[in-house]
C-alpha cells in the first residue's frame, strides 16, 4: 500500500473518530446518558492515538506539534494533578530557545549589513518597516474595537468570586522617556541576559554598519566569523526544535490542568470575540496583502505553520523566532531583511496584541457597567496606538499597557482580574497572530525592496538536517 494512501486513510480515520467522539460526549452531557468514566476516557484517547500513528507516518515536526497539543489537552483534563507539575518541560524549551536569539540576531544582522555594505538599504528598510507596521497594527486596533462593540462582551457576565481574589502582579507604568530609553542598550551583556530583543537589534545594526565601514582586511575575518556563527545557530535551532513537541505537550497540559475547561464557560463570549476578530483580521487584512503581492499562498501557510503553532502552544513569540527566521529565508526572503524585520516587528508590529488591547480596554468598561461614548473610545484607541509600541521587552507588556489605559480613563482595575483568569488562552491566539503578521511583514518589505525570490517561494523546501 503506498505511504501517501495510508496517510490519507489514517487522517480520515482520525477525523471520523474525532467527530464520533464529540457527538457521543455531547449526547452524554445533554441527554444525560451517564456513560461510565472508564468508557469515556478511552473513547477520548482513541482519535488522539490514531493521529499519533498518522504523525509517525507523516514524519513532520508540525504534525507532531499538533498531536502534542491534542494529547496535552486530554492529559491535562484527565490528570490535572500531574499536569500542574509539567510546566517545567516547556520552560526548559523556552530557556534553550532564548540562548539562540542573541547570537542568531547578531550573526544574521551583521552578515546582512556588512556583507552587502549597502547602508542606504538599512535606512530604507527601517522607514518602510515602520510605515507598514503602523498601518497594519492600526487596522488591527480598530477591528478589535468594532468586534467588542458588536459582541458586547462583558455586559451581564456573572463573575465567579474565586476569579476576583488575589493581587495583580506589580508592574510599573512606562512613560515616553522610558520607552525611548528602552530601545537603546546601555550594556549589551545585560541586554542579552534580559532578552531585550530590540536592544540586541540596535546594537547589531550599529555593529554591522561599523564593520561595513572598516577596511577589507578587518571586515573579512569578522564576516567569516558572523557567517559561521549564523550557520551554527541555525543547526542549533534544528536540534532544539526536536524538543518542541514535548514542550508543547507540557505547556498545553499545564494550562488545562491549572485552569480546567470550565473557565471557558464563564468567559466564552470574550474568548469567542477575540478568536473571531483575529480570524477576521487574518482573512480580510493579511490574506488580501498576500494575494496583492501574488505570494504562493499554500507555501506561505506551510512556512508559517510550525512557528505559529509553537507560538500558540507556548504563548511565547521568542520560542518561534528562530524557526520563523529560518523558514522565511527558505521562503525566498533575503537573510538581511528577515534578520531586520522580524525582530523589529516583535516590538512594533504586534497585531494580535494590539487587537486584544483594544478589546480588553472596552471589556473592562463593560464589566464595570461604564458606558464609554464613541468619541472617548476613539481617543482611547489613539492612546493605545502610541503606548502599545516599543514595550515588547517589558515583562507583562500587555498588562502594563492595559493598567495604564484603565488608569488614564478612570476605569476600575478589578475587571482585569477576570481577564487574567483566561489570559493564557487569549495569549495563545494573539501570540500566534503576532508571529504570522511579522512573517508576512518580511515578504512585504522584500517585495518592496525588489528582492523577494518568487521561484524559491514556489519551490519551498523546509527539509532540515540535524
Amino acid at each position: 500500500m503506498p505511504p501517501m494512501y495510508t496517510q490519507k486513510r489514517l487522517l480520515t480515520g482520525f477525523l471520523v473518530s474525532f467527530t464520533a467522539v464529540i457527538m457521543i460526549l455531547l449526547a452524554d452531557h445533554y441527554a444525560a446518558l451517564n456513560l461510565p468514566v472508564l468508557l469515556l476516557i478511552p473513547l477520548r484517547w482513541l482519535p488522539i492515538l490514531i493521529f499519533m500513528v498518522y504523525a509517525v507516518k507523516k514524519k513532520s515536526l508540525t504534525t507532531w506539534i499538533f498531536f502534542s497539543m491534542l494529547a496535552g489537552i486530554e492529559f491535562g483534563y484527565d490528570l490535572p494533578a500531574v499536569a500542574k507539575e509539567m510546566n517545567i518541560v516547556s520552560q526548559i524549551f523556552i530557556h534553550l530557545v532564548k540562548t539562540i536569539i542573541a547570537p542568531l540576531l547578531f550573526g544574521t544582522l551583521v552578515t546582512g549589513i556588512a556583507g552587502h555594505a549597502d547602508l542606504k538599504q538599512v535606512g530604507r528598510m527601517g522607514w518602510k518597516s515602520l510605515l507598514y507596521f503602523e498601518i497594519v497594527s492600526t487596522i488591527a486596533l480598530f477591528i478589535g474595537l468594532a468586534a467588542i462593540n458588536i459582541s458586547g462582551a462583558g455586559h451581564g457576565v456573572i463573575v465567579p468570586e474565586a476569579m476576583t481574589r488575589g493581587a495583580l502582579p506589580e508592574v510599573q507604568a512606562q512613560g515616553w522617556r522610558d520607552i525611548v530609553l528602552h530601545v537603546f542598550p546601555e550594556n549589551i551583556a545585560k541586554s542579552i541576559a534580559e532578552g531585550q530583543v530590540l536592544q540586541i537589534v540596535v546594537f547589531s545594526i550599529l555593529f554591522g554598519i561599523a564593520v561595513a565601514m572598516v577596511k577589507e582586511q578587518y571586515r573579512a575575518p569578522m564576516l567569516r566569523f558572523t557567517g559561521s556563527l549564523t550557520a551554527v545557530m541555525f543547526k542549533f535551532t534544528n536540534m532544539i526544535m526536536l524538543f518542541a513537541p514535548f514542550a508543547v505537550f507540557s505547556a498545553i497540559a499545564y494550562s488545562v490542568g491549572h485552569m480546567g475547561l470550565q473557565v471557558l464557560l464563564n468567559l466564552f463570549e470574550l474568548l469567542a470575540t477575540l478568536y473571531v476578530s483575529l480570524i477576521v483580521f487574518m482573512l480580510f487584512v493579511l490574506l488580501p496583502i498576500l494575494l496583492f503581492l501574488k505570494v504562493p499562498l499554500k507555501n506561505f501557510v506551510k512556512a508559517i505553520s510550525e512557528p505559529a503553532t509553537i507560538a500558540f502552544a507556548t504563548t511565547s513569540s521568542e520560542s518561534a523566532l528562530p524557526r520563523a527566521m529560518e523558514n522565511m529565508e527558505k521562503f525566498g526572503v533575503p537573510r538581511q531583511i528577515v534578520a531586520f524585520v522580524i525582530p523589529t516587528g516583535y516590538s512594533f508590529n504586534l497585531d494580535g496584541t494590539t487587537l486584544y488591547l483594544a478589546m480588553a480596554s472596552i471589556f473592562v468598561a463593560n464589566m464595570a457597567g461604564i458606558h464609554l461614548p464613541f468619541g472617548t473610545q476613539i481617543i482611547m484607541m489613539l492612546t493605545l496606538m502610541l503606548t502599545s509600541k516599543g514595550v515588547a521587552g517589558v515583562p507583562r507588556a500587555s498588562l502594563v499597557i492595559l493598567l495604564g489605559t484603565a488608569a488614564s480613563f478612570g476605569l476600575p482595575i478589578w475587571p482585569i482580574f477576570i481577564i487574567l483568569g483566561i489570559d493564557e488562552l487569549m495569549d495563545m491566539a494573539r501570540t500566534a497572530t503576532n508571529v504570522i503578521g511579522n512573517c508576512l511583514a518580511t515578504v512585504v518589505i522584500a517585495r518592496w525592496e525588489g528582492e523577494f525570490d518568487q521561484e524559491k517561494a514556489k519551490n519551498l523546501n523546509l527539509e532540515t538536517e540535524v
